[in-house]
């Protein structure tokens, strides 16, 4: 699987309007997780890791603070997740996946996206089957076999595990996220996730460039400018 996981980048907030999409899609995040999961990390590994990401991305203490307070009370928007495929520039294969309190809306806002980019949307599970949904765990470390054992001793069904540059990557099933992660904490103490994600990871990647490159990069940007989009996976290799 190697580092096809990398293939996402979060966009860079280089203005304070971009910095105010990042906070806004974190926040919606943890609120939505924390509403769903409970407010408190240690019974909820998945708003801890997003808490960490949030973090790492230099998201300010109160917007995080502020999101949790709000699922705390109850009330607020009720989000759903949707989730749109599609076929990219170039014929790469997109996933986009959103959090929404009007399915319609957020529907017709990502359906323009790919028809002003001359894309097509599919239904869903068409271009999905060619992705991985995997949990991704990296961290600083060397012994591979060590992390291994510990995994295969918690009976996590590891898809894929490597040690690279003094780092150790796990890529599991998404529905081993909590036991993996689990796993690791109580082998290794005092661990530190760099990566601590569930993703769409393509099982092939495509290379383009040219005309296919620069529209792929407006899809991308027009996409990502969409308050309910949160994340936007493919199989495009620059």
């Amino acid at each position: 699987m190697g580092r096809a996981f990398q293939n996402r980048k979060e966009s860079m907030a280089k203005t304070s309007d971009q910095k105010a999409k990042v906070y806004s899609k974190y926040s919606r995040e943890i609120y939505v997780c924390a509403k769903s999961g409970g407010v408190e990390t240690e019974g909820n590994l998945a708003l801890q890791g997003l808490i960490d990401r949030a973090k790492k991305d230099q998201v300010p203490a109160h917007v995080i603070e502020k999101a949790i307070e709000k699922a705390k009370g109850g009330g607020g928007e009720d989000f759903a997740a949707a989730r749109y495929e599609g076929y990219g520039p170039g014929n790469t294969m997109v996933i986009v996946e959103c959090l929404t309190d009007n399915p319609n809306r957020t529907f017709g806002d990502v359906r323009h996206c790919f028809t002003k980019t001359n894309c097509k949307i599919g239904t869903q599970g068409s271009v999905s089957h060619m992705f991985d949904h995997s949990a991704i765990l990296v961290f600083a470390g060397e012994d591979e076999e060590a992390a291994l054992e510990a995994l295969m001793m918690a009976d996590v069904d590891v898809t894929d595990i490597e040690a690279e540059d003094g780092k150790i990557t796990v890529f599991a099933p998404h529905t081993e996220y909590f036991k993996a992660k689990n796993a690791l904490k109580e082998a290794f103490e005092g661990i530190e996730f760099e990566v601590d994600e569930i993703q769409f990871v393509p099982q092939m990647t495509k290379t383009i460039e040219g005309e296919d490159l620069e529209m792929f990069e407006k899809f991308i940007n027009l996409l990502e400018d969409l308050d309910d989009v949160q994340k936007v996976y493919y199989d495009a290799e620059f």
